[in-house]
């Protein structure tokens, strides 16, 4: 299974507990129940298998193992786990899709133009 690292959350969505409404932080968060709203945050993002969330998403890196009905984009790695449902175009760097997530809607893959180099062209 991927690993991306949760050491610096600070912000958790409970299982049973319910928010309306868009949720911006900086940080990362981890949701246990449903978001109905947009979220966006600097930090990861990780919805686990009883997360559901309805909206679109943008973080550092995502691990999703529960719903989501919305647009994702990550600026580092995604993670679709196993029983992860997903409606909604991906945006990302880097995608792991494990065996039984489920997944409709577009990818697209962002580069990075910092770590490219040119050919050199030597004119005689």
């Amino acid at each position: 299974m991927a690993k991306i690292d949760f050491k610096n959350v600070q912000t958790m969505i409970g299982n049973g507990a319910v928010v309306n409404g868009p949720i911006s932080l900086n940080g990362g968060i981890i949701i246990y129940g449903k978001v109905y709203g947009d979220i966006q945050t600097d930090g990861p993002l990780r919805i686990t298998i009883s997360g559901k969330v309805f909206g679109n998403i943008q973080a550092s890196d995502a691990h999703i193992g529960g719903s989501i009905k919305g647009d994702n984009t990550v600026s580092n790695k995604i993670v679709l786990g196993s029983k992860s449902e997903i409606s909604g175009d991906l945006t990302y760097r880097s995608l792991i899709i494990e065996d039984g997530a489920q997944f409709q809607g577009s990818c697209s893959v962002t580069v990075s133009y910092t770590h490219l180099t040119l050919p050199t062209i030597l004119l005689v």
